[in-house]
């Protein structure tokens, strides 16, 4: 039935006596017999929490046999390594492969690093071949990397375009109207015929750099100066921007051409043509490819603008 427990009785003649509780009477907890203590000596040390600062976590993968003693180098290395899981992102980097990881984050590529490598590709295979796709491959990144600095294809040439018009230094121009329009003309087509590209992107839409606005205002105003109305300075500005744009890709393709030592399908009809039904041509058939690559811009500009801004009847 358990343990009894006696309570004393009031004295009464006799010696004390003990009266027995029942079962079921509720009993206080006994407090444990000094036998029964914790020791004071090995176990108590033991059953005592240490500090903070010298509580040491077992490193994973710990073989079972053999448990790990810390020491102070080794209490450092693991604490940095506790606190470097705990920053999130760096802990999922850690060993993972680059492909790995959050690709969501822009790659490490500049603005200079874009515009050169769009340049290397635009100069060795044109204005077609220049995709998203092509330029994160010469860059060695993804393409999603490169929206972070550029929306599409259009804003990557429209940056091309203002980055190369700043770097260029515009010739200072001379009072004369006419010398005016003639220099600032010959400044536009040496810069285009460096980059050829240039003039295609030009002539398929309305891209330009912001800088090459130079060529046109000082065009038009030494046209108005020369006595052309406004208007009128606009349409010769036209026309001397249409002359410019087809002689460097009509020449350009023929220097190509030129270069590549391969008979052409039109060096073959030249070579064949009958002096009596186009004498002129057949004589200079042999030399008609040599001919179209030579560099007539400057003369082909002075009849133009002369022509430009010859006096007509009526009003200009």
């Amino acid at each position: 039935m358990g343990e009894l427990r006696t309570a004393p009785t009031p004295l009464s003649h006799g010696a004390p006596q003990a009266r027995v509780l029942p079962p079921w009477a509720k009993m206080e907890p006994m407090p444990p017999s000094s036998s029964q203590r914790e020791p004071s000596g090995e176990r108590a040390t033991a059953g005592r929490r240490k500090p903070s600062g010298a509580r040491v976590q077992a490193p994973r993968n710990e073989p079972s046999g053999e448990p790990a003693q810390a020491t102070g180098d080794e209490s450092g290395k693991r604490r940095e390594t506790a606190d470097i899981e705990s920053s999130g992102e760096r802990a999922r980097s850690v060993g993972r492969a680059p492909s790995d990881r959050r690709t969501g984050r822009p790659a490490r590529i500049s603005r200079a690093e874009i515009v050169a490598a769009a340049h290397k590709v635009l100069d060795a295979e044109g204005v077609e071949k220049l995709t998203m796709r092509r330029l994160a491959t010469e860059l060695g990144c993804t393409p999603m990397a490169l929206y972070h600095h550029v929306r599409d294809k259009d804003d990557l040439l429209r940056m091309l375009l203002n980055d190369y018009a700043d770097q260029v230094t515009w010739p200072d121009l001379p009072d004369d109207p006419k010398q005016r329009i003639l220099v600032a003309a010959t400044a536009m087509h040496d810069v285009l015929a460096a980059r050829p590209w240039i003039v295609e992107v030009l002539t398929e839409g309305d891209l330009f750099g912001l800088s090459a606005l130079w060529v046109s205002e000082n065009i038009i105003d030494a046209a108005v100066a020369a006595g052309l109305t406004l208007d009128r300075a606009a349409h010769a500005y036209r026309a001397i921007w249409h002359y410019t744009a087809g002689e460097i890709l009509i020449r350009g393709n023929a220097v190509r051409r030129a270069a590549d030592q391969r008979p052409t399908y039109r060096d073959q009809v030249f070579a064949d043509l009958d002096p009596e039904t186009l004498p002129r041509l057949a004589e200079l058939g042999p030399r008609w490819a040599a001919l179209s690559a030579t560099d007539t811009y400057a003369d082909g500009l002075r009849a133009l603008v002369d022509g430009l801004l010859a006096p007509r009847s009526g009003t200009r």
